[in-house]
């Protein structure tokens, strides 16, 4: 059987839809390009956002429109949320949800041999075990990503993710180990922990198998990849925690913060459990135990009841942090969650102006960030090469251009000497 996997959504969808790979060309099947012909094409859906749902729809819309005789298989967050609904969407043969990826692969088969339509999508409030799955690659043998954790706890006023994912669940320490270990012995260069909530990780361990004891677990057990951390909730980047990190050599000082508000009365509406201060403590931790790293959040601007005011103080947050990069989304008004049925809905035009005002300010805080870096060495993981130019990540996560060719794949030093459209410019320097 040929199949055709798309993949919509988060790391831990496109670290999925690789086990998902992994476990078709296991059986024997072709895994084929998305363009290419195919007996079954595979949507793996996000829902995250009102906008996802209609990206998601499509997506699916589009696959059977396109390929009218093939068999159409969806699976994913969309369906998990709500099965009818995923259902009315396009004529779809096989309807999954977001958990028991093995058990999809075994009704593809029984679909592609009986051709008898099915739907199963289990109660993920009831899943209680972390399903491991072989893990892989993201970009040829470059980076590997490593799904630690599924689930969260949160129940935050803005996110589904909690029903359709359902209670926080971690991969064992040992388990953890092994793959990060495997991985390295294929070749990857740099791997990154990811899962839907990573801080969460451990909770259902043994005691003291939290988030620092495993990534101290992954850096021990791949001494030659670079480590990278998922997106991180403020609360876990305690002084214990900071100095832990810290003492690793191969962990990435990048370090991504759910943020989401500069403003406590809206962190509060949000129902985030942390305010402002933890968060600028937290921040000053980290600059203070590594040096020159990046520190980067995510920003919903314009959630329901925000005033001006109140993104007033967001912004003088923000800024007073100095993030070397944001990602900043205007609120999606999610159906299913309390902040979709909050009072004091803002209109998309403010939502998408606050959201271009913070993006400005973001823009200029990457470029101080950026021209600090200049005169520093840093090591760079070379991923692509065009018209005799290389490019890369260092360790910060900040993109690096170098002009010499042949270098993808290898993690090489370099000497920033420029910042240019938004990337740091080099040359490669001795060992």
């Amino acid at each position: 059987m040929k199949v055709a996997l798309c993949t919509l959504g988060c790391k831990v969808n496109q670290w999925e839809t690789g086990a998902l790979t992994q476990l078709l060309r296991a059986r024997g099947h072709d895994v084929v390009p998305w363009e290419a012909p195919a007996d079954a094409y595979v949507v793996n859906t996000c829902t995250v956002t009102a906008v996802s749902d209609q990206k998601s729809r499509r997506m699916i819309r589009r696959t059977r429109r396109e390929h009218p005789g093939a068999l159409l298989c969806v699976c994913g967050c969309l369906p998990q949320s709500d099965p009818e609904a995923a259902l009315a969407v396009a004529d779809i043969d096989l309807l999954t949800g977001s958990g028991d990826r093995a058990g999809f692969v075994d009704r593809l088969e029984a679909l592609y041999a009986h051709r008898v339509r099915t739907v199963a999508v289990d109660d993920a409030a009831r899943r209680t075990r972390y399903e491991q799955l072989p893990g892989g690659g993201a970009g040829g043998r470059t980076r590997a990503l490593l799904k630690v954790q599924d689930g969260c706890d949160n129940r935050c006023a803005y996110c589904i993710i909690p029903s359709v994912r359902g209670p926080a669940r971690s991969l064992p320490l040992e388990a953890a180990a092994a793959e990060a270990a495997r991985l390295a012995g294929e070749g990857y260069r740099e791997l990154v922990i990811t899962g839907i909530e990573i801080s969460s990780y451990g909770r259902d361990l043994p005691p003291g198998a939290g988030l620092p004891s495993l990534v101290e677990t992954v850096c021990r057990a791949a001494p030659s990849l670079r480590v990278r951390l998922g997106s991180l909730e403020p609360r876990i980047l305690d002084a214990e925690t900071t100095a832990r990190f810290a003492a690793l050599p191969n962990l990435c000082p990048h370090f991504h913060v759910s943020l989401q508000s500069g403003c406590d009365e809206t962190l509060r509406r949000m129902g985030r459990r942390y305010d402002t201060a933890l968060c600028a403590g937290a921040f000053a931790r980290l600059r203070a135990a590594l040096p020159g790293c990046a520190v980067t959040a995510d920003l919903i601007a314009g959630f329901p009841g925000e005033t001006e005011a109140e993104f007033a103080d967001t912004l003088s947050f923000i800024e007073a942090c100095a993030f070397s990069g944001m990602h900043i989304f205007p609120y999606s008004r999610r159906p299913g969650t309390p902040a979709a049925d909050m009072p004091g809905q803002l209109p998309r035009s403010e939502k998408r102006r606050r959201a271009a005002l913070a993006g400005r300010l973001a823009a200029r805080m990457g470029d101080a960030y950026r021209g600090g870096c200049v005169g520093r060495t840093v090591r760079v993981l070379f991923e692509t090469e065009a018209d005799g130019v290389s490019a890369g990540h260092a360790e910060n996560y900040q993109l690096v251009r170098c002009a010499a060719a042949g270098l993808r794949g290898q993690l090489r030093p370099v000497l920033i000497t420029a910042v240019s459209d938004g990337a740091l410019v080099g040359q490669l320097t001795a060992e």
